[in-house]
This record gives C-alpha cells, sequence and structure tokens, in this order.
C-alpha cells in the first residue's frame, strides 16, 4: 500500500482513479479492521475530490479551446484555477 503514502493532490487523474477503484474494491469485500476502513474512506473522499477537480480542469480547458476556435483561432492554454 505504498501509493497510499503518496500525496493526492501530486497525482494525476488516472493514478488516482486506479487508487479510488482499489480501495472502493477492498472496502467492499469487508478487507481489514474497522481502523482501516475509516482510514481507506477518507483517503478515497480525497482521491475523489481530487478525481472532481482534474475532470473541471479538464472540462474548462475543453471549454477554453472550443472558445478559441468559436473565434476563428485555435489555441490552447492552461487553465489557471
Amino acid at each position: 500500500m505504498a501509493e497510499e503514502n503518496k500525496s493526492v493532490e501530486t497525482m494525476g487523474f488516472e493514478e488516482a482513479l486506479a487508487e479510488l477503484e482499489a480501495i472502493v474494491g477492498r472496502l467492499e469485500s469487508g478487507q481489514g479492521t474497522l481502523e482501516d476502513a475509516i482510514s481507506a474512506y477518507e483517503r478515497g473522499s480525497n482521491l475523489k475530490t481530487h478525481c472532481q477537480k482534474k475532470l473541471e480542469e479538464a472540462r474548462m480547458k475543453v471549454e477554453k479551446i472550443r472558445l478559441s476556435v468559436g473565434n476563428g483561432s485555435v489555441e490552447a492554454t492552461e487553465f489557471e484555477s
């Protein structure tokens, strides 16, 4: 479970989603102690929030590109949150 020691903020979307899926699988199977389940739930909640943030950033980038195309130019720029 070395990935559970990694900071959520430094993870990419795919990495965070994969860990979240693993946590859900462990919780659904009932593996571990109650304390483990609580800790996993907290980590999973943080991962879910991180994934939602990454998806929103991607949506904003696409929207920015779409608006640029509507003006006759195509330009991908970084979204600043």
